[in-house]
């Protein structure tokens, strides 16, 4: 029994709902138990996701959730729901979804959504300031205007839920016979050709559009798909997004030449960036490139550590001491001292972000230089850490240890992959999966990137275990989340009752999406030599799925995959 008047956070593991719990707002955790007490009190839902490490959700926080005034609105009028995003990327992913539908742009943390009392959204925004600036209105004004509205529509606002529903669930435009490359060439023409990545500001890696060109280089050898994935890699090696004292990237930069980051770091931006340096190296040698990727391996097996269990935490938070980069920027007069470092770093006394030093590299430096740098770091207080271990994201680590194997021909790093997957199988049992805290979540990326896993570990040691394992979780797999009405995979559990529509994701996000990822599971499960009948499934899956298929530079991992099972039909499967 929920006790509505009161904090509720306090019970849940989850980092981010711990940083809420002494907040003066009534916050409550997302279960059957509390969307009933809206439905029994005929109050609208405030919903706010966010995660540890956000930026902007601190700000949010110490502005408006610690704020008395904005505290009784909220607990008179609403019931107010806090979710962790990274617990619950369903939950997430279904009210971004929401937002974009109602506002035409993308979303972002924190999500700040307004439900009825039955859950289903008919507002909301991202980040809200105290006081209206910036082009944004005041919280405290959004919360007056949304309880009015609500008062004076509510059977309005109501009744147009069946209409938001049917909205969400036909958000896809069907291009069933378009092909890969005229997609990828557009996706090229909207690609910097000087500084890298997306034309413009933010820049955010995107390493699923680079994957693809080098799925697509690998596939023709066209100099035209490979030329980008070059220039990306040598800005993110060498600007301000790479941590140039301890290894790996920021998540994004606010700035177009990647080099005032979003100081957070996120496990499955590093995964994805090991992974990508991999398979550059694979077509590729470089000296340089294989530093950084060596330096960031050992950065995550070291500092994202889970230590209790030997598996990877989530992120590290962008500010420290109270401020934004504190632990990742320099003084100019601790680095002056520091002989010969203008030979290595870009470093002028003016600096280059509000005055202080954000490291841009020059040339490679030696590692006395990078020693007297940790040194000097060593005396500021580290990010907070959250080390929520993500099923998902480890299968992720587990497979660009793999990949950097193959790329570097060094068995220590496929070593260490299996010494990982131990640690994992003794978390989490093989016929109980969980994405993280609670044992009753889980999603089809989950399952998805597990399977990827264990192909990947089959196909570095050819132990048949991985490879019967992965047919075994193939299997329920299907059980577990394929739609038999709708011919695809949903992205939680067919069991789900808590969301008032179940989410199908095959657009691209933060990772390839799980539709994505078992389209390649499937591709690779039936090119093996004794799965024919397997790759008979597939070729009726592939023709099933391109009717699901999105406006192509969203979907661009559905479509590599979709790509890569053309060569598999009703006869069995062939190797690209």
């Amino acid at each position: 029994m929920i006790t509505k008047n009161r904090n509720n956070l306090y019970k849940d593991p989850s980092p981010y709902l711990q940083q809420h719990k002494d907040n003066p707002i009534n916050w409550q955790v997302w279960n059957l138990e509390t969307l009933n007490e809206a439905k029994i009190k005929n109050m609208p839902i405030i919903l706010s996701i966010g995660y540890a490490s956000c930026h902007w959700c601190h700000v949010m926080a110490h502005e408006s959730f610690e704020d008395i005034e904005i505290a009784q609105i909220m607990n008179n009028n609403f019931v107010n729901i806090k979710v962790d995003r990274e617990e619950r990327p369903d939950i997430d992913f279904v009210f971004q979804s929401s937002f974009q539908l109602f506002n035409q742009a993308g979303g972002g943390w924190p999500l700040t959504m307004f439900l009825d009392e039955n859950a289903v959204p008919f507002s909301g925004g991202t980040y809200f300031p105290k006081t209206a600036k910036h082009g944004l209105p005041s919280f405290k004004d959004v919360l007056t205007q949304v309880v009015e509205t609500y008062k004076l529509r509510r059977e309005k606002i109501i009744k147009q839920s069946n209409l938001i529903i049917k909205s969400l669930t036909l958000r896809k435009n069907p291009v069933i016979n378009q092909e890969l490359v005229p997609i990828l060439n557009e996706t090229i023409t909207r690609l910097d050709q000087v500084k890298g990545g997306y034309i413009g500001s933010p820049k955010f890696p995107t390493f699923n559009v680079f994957e693809t060109l080098i799925y697509f280089y690998n596939k023709t050898k066209d100099l035209t798909y490979f030329r980008p994935v070059d220039l990306i890699l040598n800005q993110l090696c060498s600007q301000g997004i790479y941590d140039h004292v301890e290894g790996g990237i920021s998540r994004y930069t606010v700035d177009e030449n990647w080099l005032i980051p979003h100081f957070e770091k996120m496990l499955y931006d590093n995964v994805q960036f090991i992974s990508l340096l991999s398979s550059y190296i694979k077509i590729k040698k470089s000296v340089y490139f294989e530093k950084k990727l060596k330096e960031t391996i050992n950065f995550i097996n070291k500092e994202f550590k889970n230590k209790k269990f030997d598996l990877l935490g989530s992120a590290f938070d962008a500010d420290s001491e109270g401020e934004e980069g504190k632990y990742y920027t320099f003084e100019y007069n601790e680095l002056h001292k520091i002989k010969g470092i203008e030979e290595f770093y870009d470093v002028k006394p003016q600096g280059n972000w509000e005055g202080k030093i954000i490291l841009k590299e020059l040339k490679f430096p030696d590692k006395k230089i990078q020693g007297e740098l940790l040194d000097i770091r060593k005396k500021k207080k580290k990010p907070f850490f959250d080390e929520k271990i993500q099923l998902d994201l480890n299968c992720m680590w587990i497979s660009s240890l793999v990949d950097a194997s193959i790329a570097l021909k060094e068995k220590y790093y496929l070593e260490t992959a299996e010494k990982y997957f131990k640690n994992l199988k003794n978390k989490y049992e093989e016929n109980d999966l969980h994405h993280s805290y609670s044992k009753h979540n889980v999603f089809l990326e989950d399952y998805a990137y597990y399977i990827k896993m264990l192909i990947d570990l089959y196909d570095a040691t050819m132990d048949i275990n991985y490879k019967e394992k992965a047919n075994k979780i193939y299997s329920d797999t299907l059980k577990k989340f394929y739609n038999n009405e709708k011919n695809i995979f949903q992205k939680n559990p067919l069991t789900n009752t808590d969301l008032f529509f179940n989410p199908i994701d095959i657009g691209d996000g933060t990772i390839p999406n799980g539709n994505a990822i078992m389209l390649l599971n499937m591709t690779r499960l039936g090119k093996l030599k004794d799965a024919k009948n397997f790759s008979q499934s597939l070729y009726g899956y592939l023709n099933i799925y391109k009717n699901h298929m999105m406006t192509g530079i969203r979907s661009l991992d559905f479509y590599k995959e979709i790509d890569s099972g053309k060569d598999c039909g009703p006869d069995g499967c062939k190797s690209i």
